[in-house]
């Protein structure tokens, strides 16, 4: 018997049903193998940087970076913050990639756009996995044959299968098709494939994929359980001459999921010619 709580938390006029610890725990007892606790109702994971950190060893080149000539400076690191600009003259980028790159740095360097596009400003979904540099915490929900991950910007939901190999034929989207097994005990491992590359970009600095990008995930839960760390691999020849790596990492956040809208009240009123934010003529209920 399930003796632990249920909760029902209303989001965006779904009821989301999530487990308490013995109950889920309970849930996963036939499987006969540890499986790493990602998921509660009282916690969730916040992420400690808005751009990739390196990979670990062992995973080969990593992500694409700033231009040498224009380098980035965060807000978060005192002074003057820049602009993103990215590194167009790298050689993991097809001839095409590298010349998108360069037409969007030149946008900003010659003053058409004050700012350079970036997903989470403009209220666009990350997308696969550059939904992990969402400033504001994402939260699990796990059951023995699907994961739900779901932001809190927008509630945007990402579904995981733990039951199925990959759909013959999938339809691409902004978070394509995933297929999730659990490892050694602390590691979700996910593939994906399936992804949609319109107004997607596999960093805030703009670098592209098409639709046959395909990417595995590893997400692993530190001993002490206060910490995540993500791997993701990102394997795209139509975009990329080589796989690249890159790395994030999260801590734990206390609290529950809250309410969180982005695309509100956000018109380009300084006439800076800014990407405009998604919008549409009628509801979607």
């Amino acid at each position: 018997m399930l003796r632990n709580r249920v909760r029902l938390h209303l989001i965006g006029g779904f009821v989301l049903v999530i487990l308490g610890v013995s109950s889920y725990s309970a849930l996963f007892a036939a499987s006969g193998s540890a499986i790493p606790l990602f998921g509660s109702a009282d916690f969730g994971w916040d992420g400690v940087t808005a751009d990739w950190l390196q990979p670990p060893p062992g995973y080969g080149r990593g992500p694409v970076g700033d231009d040498p000539e224009h380098p980035y400076h965060a807000n978060i690191q005192g002074g003057q913050p820049t602009l993103r600009i990215g590194n167009s003259k790298d050689t993991v980028l097809k001839s095409w990639a590298a010349a998108q790159m360069l037409a969007s740095n030149e946008e900003v360097l010659s003053g058409i756009r004050a700012v350079p596009f970036a997903a989470q400003a403009q209220c666009y979904p990350g997308g696969v996995p550059t939904q992990w540099l969402f400033p504001e915490p994402m939260f699990f929900i796990q059951t023995p044959k699907e994961i739900w991950i779901i932001w809190q910007r927008d509630h945007m939901v990402r579904r995981i299968l733990l039951d199925r190999v990959h759909s013959k034929n999938v339809k691409p989207s902004w978070f394509g098709e995933s297929v999730g097994h659990y490892e050694g005990g602390d590691t979700l491992v996910v593939d994906t494939v399936g992804l949609q590359s319109r107004n997607s970009y596999l960093d805030n600095f703009r670098t592209a994929h098409t639709d046959q990008e395909h990417v595995v995930e590893r997400y692993t839960i530190a001993p002490d359980g206060k910490t995540m760390t993500g791997v993701a691999t990102v394997d795209d020849a139509g975009a990329l001459n080589e796989p690249i790596s890159m790395q994030q990492r999260w801590r734990k956040s206390g609290g529950r999921l809250i309410e969180t809208a982005c695309a509100e009240n956000n018109p380009d009123v300084f006439h800076q010619n800014l990407f405009p934010i998604p919008q549409t003529e009628t509801p979607d209920f």
